[in-house]
């Protein structure tokens, strides 16, 4: 998943992105309104996390460039700006969350797992496949009732291919889900997690396929009749 935060204020944008990169989610920050705008219409994101008191342009005014051409990221309005008036009009143009600083960093975590859920089309907050589970809340995988381990970049990529299971991925998603615009993630790379992916599932009785030029497919294949 793919997180953009807007936060002027440089020591809590610092915390909250080692906080976001830490959870795995791959996070770019800008810390002005214009900057916000600019990256949100060239870039893809599942969620962006949006101050209002911004430099050059007002957050609520990002977040109606934003709905006015069409971009559906989920947004988390996160401001000092706590009055009703605030809350009613940052909802009214669009946001889909609305939190006031200051603010419990447990409650700042769920709420961006919960948009994440809702952004990604699930309802449950587990996906399973096969004896693999997701638990979305604490992002945990486990088999058999047993936590797998996975490094982080794997996780990232069995949590994206789980919520897509029986669809195919294609590797620009892939791509876009898994990496800031400061790291890079070449096909080669792909290709080699992927390759360990397989091996860890294959006991489980899953299939991760290359479906060649257009990306993988995680399934449970259909047992023999």
């Amino acid at each position: 998943m793919r997180i953009l935060l807007v936060e002027d204020d440089l020591p809590l944008a610092e915390a909250l992105v080692s906080l976001l990169v830490s959870s795995g989610y791959a996070v770019d920050c800008v810390h002005d309104g214009e900057g916000a705008r600019t990256l949100a219409a060239a870039e893809q994101f599942d969620l962006v996390i949006l101050d209002l008191n911004l430099p050059h342009l007002d957050g609520l005014a990002v977040l109606r460039a934003m709905r006015t051409t069409g971009n559906q990221a989920a947004v988390m309005i996160l401001t000092a700006r706590g009055a009703a008036e605030d809350r009613v009009r940052g909802l009214d143009l669009g946001a889909d969350d609305y939190m006031a600083k200051p603010f419990d960093i447990r409650e700042f975590e769920a709420r961006v797992r919960s948009l994440l859920r809702r952004q990604a089309g699930l309802r449950s907050a587990t996906v399973s496949l096969g004896p693999v589970t997701l638990d979305l809340t604490t992002r945990q995988f486990s088999a058999f009732g047993q936590d797998l381990d996975l490094p982080p970049r794997e996780r990232a990529l069995l949590e994206l291919l789980l919520t897509r299971a029986g669809r195919v991925v294609g590797k620009e998603a892939i791509v876009q889900s898994l990496t800031s615009l400061e790291d890079m993630l070449s096909d080669n790379a792909i290709e080699q997690y992927i390759s360990r992916l397989r091996r860890r599932l294959a006991p489980f009785g899953l299939s991760l396929r290359t479906v060649r030029g257009i990306g993988y497919l995680l399934e449970k294949p259909s047992d023999p009749a």
